[in-house]
């Protein structure tokens, strides 16, 4: 994949959510290699739900762009416990997927069933995620833990070096979660019906 070139996109998605309420804000960037924002992009997932996989596909096809190269994510398992099937993402988009979290975690099994006992097909979604991958970025001299598809780890270091300036958190999804939080504390305050809906 050609991360070098200054217009390679990335499509960084992060939330915001309060579990006590029905809906979370997502918020999508378009981001360029060169550092360029041009594109912002938002629908609304149910907390607690399974919709998650749906909302971002149509998300993206919604944009009606053809100049996206990939797809990140803020974590698969996002707006408490909403699956991310990225399997079903990189099939549907035909662009690589990555979700990245940034903690050591023994795993989520307990809390899937002390919060949604008997749920057997979000366990087995949670399953068929596979295991973190933890990759290093240079660019940053940080860690990562990563799931993945459409993309193998050696263009998954390129493409983390190429788009994470400091810390952490590549910029695709550190604008993308000051969107989402800044949408979400507006509509908290102003109009907290819409996210009870």
């Amino acid at each position: 994949m050609q991360f070098t070139k200054p217009a390679f996109r990335v499509l960084g998605m992060a939330e915001c959510f309060n579990k006590k309420l029905r809906k979370s804000i997502l918020a999508a960037v378009s981001y360029r290699r060169d550092g360029i924002v041009d594109g912002v992009y938002l629908t609304w997932l149910t907390v607690g739900g399974l919709d998650a996989t749906e909302k971002i596909v149509e998300l993206v096809r919604n944009t009606g762009r053809q100049d996206i190269n990939a797809v990140m994510l803020n974590g698969c398992i996002i707006s408490w416990f909403n699956i991310v099937d990225i399997k079903t993402l990189y099939r549907e988009l035909g662009i690589p997927v990555v979700c990245l979290s940034y903690e050591e975690s023994s795993g989520l099994e307990k809390f899937l069933e002390k919060y949604f006992p008997g749920d057997e097909g979000r366990l087995k979604m949670y399953s068929n995620l596979g295991e973190r991958r933890l990759v290093y970025i240079s660019s940053s001299r940080s860690y990562v833990y990563a799931r993945y598809e459409g993309i193998g780890e050696e263009d998954l270091r390129e493409l983390l070096n190429a788009v994470t300036k400091h810390g952490k958190v590549p910029e695709p999804l550190r604008i993308a979660q000051s969107i989402a939080r800044a949408i979400y504390l507006f509509l908290e305050e102003n109009d907290p019906s819409f996210l009870q809906k």
